[in-house]
């Protein structure tokens, strides 16, 4: 495929380069019958304008790369979708790429978004380790996290209350009788998960239960370990008699789990989830869950980002967005 320059379109209007370029860039000061015709040609060649050698000249390529541990989960597409309407709204392109939450990969796309000129990143992630914060420092250019806890809070961040969400979960439940309470999470090794067991020890301090190791079970975010997550609590003498889960999908598992060992919920076991994506309502019963508000995560962290790229003030680098809970039928 031959590759179309502005000197080809220059040549073939008959104007200068720099015509071509105020007529690319939208700029008003070229005659209606001259932007015509550079448009018209522009057209016939199937001429695109290259954003990075347009970039070099302005230093601004209006890119700005979005790096998402899986572009899969219903969780991340809500924010991204939040994260492309602002970034839409202030005319700035996305770079998506998928991270695996793999901390290599993470970090070799980092430094490819750089190579790209973005002019700002977006970054999710569950586990956000010093090597990162070094990393983000670096960066010539602004990084923002979403629904990603960074705890020396050194980087920009948009999140919920994640610790205050559980104990609030819990202590809905003690409110209600509940004194064998279980909680299902991620990797405790992410601060999102250590914020959420935090917040489900201090409900039961402050109600004067015990803390039980055995309540406590780790997933991975996905259904199958929602499943066997619930297998496993089984196995404690003092069955629960109400979970928290940390993850929609893994919520679905136990929800599953349970009924196939004939559970009636919420007459035997209430459950709440945590992130209200669409899976939420797509089980039955419809599962009560904490609001997170994603799509607003994904809104504000780009908002927050678009402030540092065009240099505006900011008040607050780390924005903690209200949650609340909301009653469906996984609860009494």
């Amino acid at each position: 495929m031959v590759n179309i320059t502005i000197y080809d379109v220059a040549r073939e209007a008959n104007v200068s380069m720099a015509t071509v370029s105020r007529v690319v860039n939208g700029n008003p000061n070229v005659k209606p019958s001259t932007r015509k015709k550079v448009l018209e040609v522009i057209d016939r060649l199937g001429y695109r304008p290259n954003a990075v050698a347009r970039g070099l000249a302005s230093k601004k390529t209006t890119t700005v790369g979005v790096i998402i541990p899986d572009i899969s989960s219903t969780f991340y597409a809500e924010l991204a979708r939040g994260i492309e309407d602002i970034a839409t709204m202030y005319k700035y392109n996305i770079i998506l790429s998928n991270s695996d939450q793999n901390r290599d990969k993470e970090l070799h796309l980092l430094n490819t978004m750089l190579g790209k000129q973005v002019d700002g990143i977006v970054f999710m992630g569950g586990n956000i380790t010093a090597e990162h914060v070094e990393e983000f420092e670096k960066s010539p250019v602004p990084i923002v996290l979403a629904a990603s806890v960074e705890e020396s809070q050194k980087i920009s961040s948009v999140n919920i209350d994640y610790e205050k969400a559980t104990y609030d979960v819990v202590t809905s439940f003690i409110e209600k009788g509940h004194k064998e309470i279980a909680i299902v999470i991620g990797p405790l090794y992410e601060p999102i998960n250590a914020a959420k067991l935090s917040g489900y020890k201090l409900a039961l301090e402050h109600a004067g239960i015990d803390f039980k190791e055995e309540k406590v079970v780790e997933g991975d975010y996905t259904y199958d370990s929602g499943m066997e997550s619930f297998e496993k609590l089984l196995e404690d003498k003092q069955k629960a008699t109400a979970i928290f889960v940390g993850s929609d999908e893994m919520a679905l598992g136990v929800v599953h789990a349970a009924q196939d060992k004939g559970f009636s919920i919420p007459k035997d076991l209430e459950i709440v989830t945590s992130d209200n994506t669409k899976l939420a309502l797509m089980v039955r019963p419809q599962l009560t869950t904490v609001i997170q508000p994603l799509y607003d995560i994904g809104a504000v962290a780009m908002r927050l980002l678009t402030k540092y790229m065009n240099k505006e003030k900011v008040e607050d680098h780390i924005v903690v967005l209200p949650h609340r809970i909301e009653a469906r039928s996984s609860t009494n």
